[in-house]
C-alpha cells in the first residue's frame, strides 16, 4: 500500500491552504490504527485537499491511494473514505462547461478528471455491498450508482442486496442508489421506477416503502399516487409506534469527550439533535419526499400538518424547518400550518420552541394565525426580547420580531422597554416597518435616545437604528434631534450618517421645514469636485424637493448626477426625478438616454422616472416589461409604478400571470432570505392594486 507515494512531487501540487506536502501524513493517518488519528485525517481530506467540494491537482493525486485504503480490509472506517471518493468523483459536468477559454477551466478540467480516475477504480466498491462492517455497506450503494461506469449491473446488484440486507439504514440507501441510478441514467429510469412501485405495495417495513416513495417524487414524481399524502401519513404512523432505536456510538454523549474534529462535531451535534427521537433518517426522507413533490403545494401541507401534529418532538422541529422551505419558495394557503407553527412555541423542547420561532421571523404578515401564540410566548420569556452576541450588536428575539413583523400592536409595550436598554437592538426600527402607526407612541423614546447619542465613530451605528425608526413613523417632530446628528458626524461616517439622516427628512417632508437652512447648505457642499459621491448629492436634492418643493434648486443637481459614472449616483437621481413627477420633465432627455445604460436596475429606474416625469408609457414601458420578464427582482418597484401610472399593452397580462404563479418570484432553490417572502408578498399586493387600474383591452 502507498507505493509511488513519495515520487509524487506533493510540495509542487496545491490545496486550499497551499503547498500539498502535508497530503501523504494525512494518507498514513488515514490507515493509523488510533481512530482519532483517522477522524483527524479524514477532517484534514475534506478541510484542504476536497475543500468545500472543490478539487486540486493534489486531490486527483490522491484518488489512487484513497482507492488502495478502500481495497485493503485491515484498514478500519474505511466507509468515511468512500464518502470522500463519492464526494470527490461525483460532480456532474455538462460539456460547455469545459469550454478553455472560460477562467474555470483549470477547475472545471479537474472535475472531470476527479471522476474519471475514481470510476475507472470503482469496481473497488463492487464487494463492500456484503462486508461485515456496516460503514461500508451503508456508504458504497451511492458510490456506485454515482460513480460505476455499468449502472445496469449496479442496480442489479442493490436489487438482490436488498433482499440479503438485515440492517434497515443499508436498505434504505440501496433504495436510494436506485434513485440516483434514475437520475443520472435515463434509460435505466423505467426499470427504477417498476422497482419502486413494487416496493410500495409490497408488505415491507414502512421506512422501506416511505424511502421508495421518496425516490419516486424524486426521479418519477408524475408516477407518485394521488392519495400519496395519506398513504405517507399512514407509514409515518407505523414509524412512530416502533421503538426508538439506540445511539450507534454505544454509549451517552455525555460521558464521552468532546470530538476534536468537524466530522466528530458534527456527528456529535447530529446525535444530540436526534436524542429521544425515532429513526433520524426519516427526516431526510420527508425532505427527499418535499423535494420531488414540487408545486403540490396542498399536499406539502397536508403532510406537515400531519408531523406537525406528531406526538414524536423531533418529527416536529423536521416538520418545522421544513415548512420555512416550503413557504419561502411556493406560494398557498398557509393558515393551519402557520397556527401549527405556533402551537410549537409553548412547548417544552427549547429547541423545537427556537426553531417555530425562527421560522415565524421569516413570515412576516403570513405569521398572523400564530400571533396569539407568538404574544403568548413574548410575555412568557422577557430574557428572551433581546438576543446579545459576541463581538456585534444586539438584536431582537426571534418571537418578538415574529410578532412586530406580524403587524401586532401587543410588540410596541416590549418593543418600547428595548429602547431602555443600555444598547437598543440594531434591528428595532425595521421592525417598525410593519407596525405602522400602532407604533408611534415609540417616536418620543426614539427621539430622546438619538439626542443623547455621542457624536464620535460610533455614530452611524448608534444611529441608524433609531433614524430607520424615525423614518418608518415619519416622526416629523424628531427633526431637532436628526439635525444635530447631520450636523455632528464624524467626516470620516459623515457621508453614511448623512444618507439615514436624509431619508428620515424624505420622509417628514414639508414638516421637516427647520431643515431648509442645512439641506440647502448640504447640497451646496456635496456637489461635483466635492468629493462626496452624486448618491449622496441626488438623495440630498431628493430630500430638499420632499421638505421644500423647490425645483430650481435641485433640478440642476440631480441632472447633473444623471451623467455621472457612478451607477448609484444615477439611480439616487433618477428615484429622486420620479418624486418631482412632471415638474422634472426637463430632466426627460437624460432619463431617454438611461434606458440603454448597462446596468439593468439603471434602466429600471430610470424608465419609471421617465414615466413619472412625461406621464407617457411610450419609450418606458418596453423597458420594463423586458426587465420584469428577465430579471424577477425588479417586478416589486415596477408593480409599484403600474399601481400609480396606467401602461400600454401588456400590463394586465403580466399582473394576472404573476397572480396566478405558484411559485414565489424571487424563490432560489436552496434557500430565500428572510425579507424575500415579505417581498414576494408585497408583490402580490401590488399586482392587485394595479389591476384595478387596468381595464381589459380588446
Amino acid at each position: 500500500m502507498f507505493g509511488g507515494i513519495h515520487e509524487v512531487d506533493w510540495a509542487a501540487l496545491g490545496h486550499a491552504y497551499g503547498p500539498a506536502d502535508d497530503v501523504p501524513q494525512m494518507l498514513y493517518a488515514l490507515a493509523s490504527a488510533d481512530p482519532d488519528d483517522r477522524e483527524t485525517a479524514l477532517d484534514g481530506m475534506y478541510g484542504a485537499v476536497h475543500h468545500q467540494g472543490d478539487v486540486y491537482d493534489s486531490t486527483l493525486a490522491c484518488i489512487p491511494f484513497l482507492l488502495e485504503l478502500v481495497a485493503n480490509p485491515a484498514v478500519q472506517d474505511r466507509g468515511g473514505i468512500v464518502e470522500l471518493l463519492t464526494s470527490i468523483g461525483g460532480i456532474d459536468l455538462d460539456d460547455d462547461e469545459l469550454d478553455p477559454e472560460d477562467e474555470e477551466f483549470e477547475y472545471a478540467a479537474n472535475y472531470a478528471m476527479a471522476a474519471s480516475a475514481v470510476t475507472a477504480g470503482a469496481d473497488v466498491f463492487l464487494t463492500l455491498l456484503d462486508d461485515e462492517d456496516r460503514g461500508l455497506r451503508l456508504a458504497a450503494p451511492l458510490a456506485l450508482a454515482t460513480l460505476h461506469s455499468d449502472p445496469g449491473l449496479v442496480l442489479a446488484l442493490l436489487r438482490e442486496r436488498l433482499g440479503a440486507e438485515p440492517d434497515e439504514e443499508v436498505r434504505l440507501a440501496c433504495v436510494e442508489a436506485g434513485g440516483r441510478i434514475a437520475l443520472r441514467h435515463r434509460r435505466l429510469a423505467p426499470e427504477v421506477v417498476e422497482w419502486l412501485l413494487g416496493l410500495t405495495r409490497v408488505p415491507s417495513g414502512p421506512g422501506l416503502r416511505l424511502a421508495a416513495l421518496a425516490q419516486l417524487a424524486r426521479c418519477a414524481p408524475d408516477t407518485l399516487p394521488a392519495d400519496v399524502v395519506p398513504g405517507v401519513t399512514g407509514l409515518l404512523r407505523e414509524l412512530r409506534a416502533e421503538p426508538v432505536t439506540s445511539s450507534p456510538l454505544g454509549e451517552p454523549a455525555s460521558e464521552r469527550p468532546p470530538a476534536p474534529t468537524l466530522p466528530g462535531r458534527l456527528r456529535e451535534a447530529h446525535e444530540a439533535d436526534t436524542v429521544g427521537r425515532g429513526t433520524p433518517w426519516t427526516a431526510d426522507l420527508l425532505r427527499t419526499l418535499h423535494s420531488g413533490l414540487g408545486d403540490r403545494v396542498d399536499d406539502r401541507i397536508a403532510l406537515l400538518v400531519d408531523q406537525l401534529c406528531s406526538p414524536d418532538w423531533g418529527q416536529r422541529i423536521d416538520a418545522v424547518r421544513m415548512s420555512s422551505g416550503l413557504l419561502g419558495t411556493w406560494r398557498g394557503a398557509y393558515g393551519e400550518l402557520v397556527g401549527l407553527i405556533g402551537e410549537q412555541l409553548s412547548d417544552p423542547e427549547k429547541r423545537l420552541a427556537d426553531a417555530a420561532a425562527d421560522t415565524l421571523g421569516e413570515l412576516f404578515c403570513l405569521a398572523a394565525p400564530a400571533a396569539d401564540a407568538l404574544a403568548d410566548r413574548v410575555a412568557a420569556d422577557p430574557e428572551a426580547w433581546v438576543r446579545h452576541w459576541e463581538g456585534g450588536p444586539p438584536s431582537l428575539g426571534s418571537a418578538l420580531s415574529a410578532l412586530a413583523r406580524a403587524g401586532d400592536r401587543r410588540a410596541v409595550p416590549v418593543l418600547a422597554r428595548t429602547l431602555d436598554l443600555p444598547e437598543p437592538p440594531h434591528d428595532l426600527g425595521r421592525a417598525l416597518d410593519h407596525l405602522g402607526a400602532a407604533a408611534a407612541p415609540l417616536a418620543p423614546a426614539l427621539r430622546r435616545r438619538l439626542g443623547e447619542i455621542e457624536l464620535d465613530e460610533r455614530l452611524f451605528d448608534r444611529a441608524g437604528p433609531l433614524l430607520y425608526g424615525l423614518t418608518a413613523l415619519r416622526a416629523a417632530e424628531a427633526v431637532p434631534e436628526v439635525l444635530r446628528v447631520l450636523r455632528g458626524a464624524p467626516d470620516d461616517r459623515r457621508e453614511w450618517v448623512a444618507e439615514s439622516a436624509l431619508r428620515a427628512l424624505t420622509a417628514f417632508g414639508p414638516a421637516a421645514a427647520d431643515a431648509i437652512p442645512d439641506l440647502r447648505a448640504l447640497l451646496r457642499s456635496v456637489g461635483v469636485g466635492s468629493g462626496f459621491s452624486a448618491s449622496l448629492a441626488a438623495r440630498t436634492a431628493g430630500a430638499l424637493w420632499a421638505v421644500e418643493g423647490d425645483a430650481g434648486a435641485v433640478l440642476p443637481v440631480l441632472c447633473a448626477a444623471l451623467s455621472e459614472a457612478d451607477s448609484g449616483g444615477r439611480r439616487s437621481a433618477a428615484t429622486a426625478l420620479g418624486a418631482l413627477g412632471p415638474t422634472g420633465e426637463k430632466a426627460a432627455p437624460a432619463l431617454r438616454e438611461l434606458l440603454g445604460a448597462a446596468e439593468p436596475w439603471t434602466r429600471v429606474d430610470a424608465a419609471i422616472a421617465l414615466w413619472r416625469v412625461t406621464g407617457d408609457p411610450g419609450r418606458a414601458w418596453p423597458v420594463l416589461l423586458t426587465s420584469w420578464e428577465q430579471l424577477p427582482a425588479t417586478r416589486t418597484a415596477i408593480a409599484q409604478c403600474l399601481t400609480e401610472m396606467s401602461a400600454e399593452g401588456g400590463a394586465e397580462h403580466i399582473l394576472r400571470e404573476e397572480l396566478h404563479s405558484v411559485r414565489r418570484h424571487n424563490a432560489i432553490d436552496g434557500g430565500v432570505g428572510s425579507h424575500d417572502i415579505f417581498t414576494d408578498e408585497k408583490l402580490l399586493a401590488l399586482c392587485r392594486r394595479a389591476l384595478t387600474r387596468e381595464r381589459p383591452r380588446a
